[in-house]
């Protein structure tokens, strides 16, 4: 699994860190999106999959490796 993240498109929502506070932070500065681990563990699957869902602006981006 991969993750790309946005900070353009980020709106400062927060739900990615509220979801996975391992793998997403937001920036002190503006709020955007933090990526802290772009390769997390396949553990950690369906929880970043669930941010992705939950972002409002559509700026978190997860590939799968099948």
């Amino acid at each position: 699994m991969k993750i790309h993240t946005d900070t353009q498109r980020c709106v400062g929502a927060g739900m990615c860190a509220l979801t996975v506070p391992e793998v997403f932070d937001q920036s002190e500065d503006d709020g955007t999106v933090v990526l802290l681990d772009a390769e997390p563990p396949a553990a950690q699957r369906a929880a970043v999959q669930r941010a992705e869902r939950l972002c409002p602006s559509g700026a978190i981006s997860v590939l799968l490796d099948d």
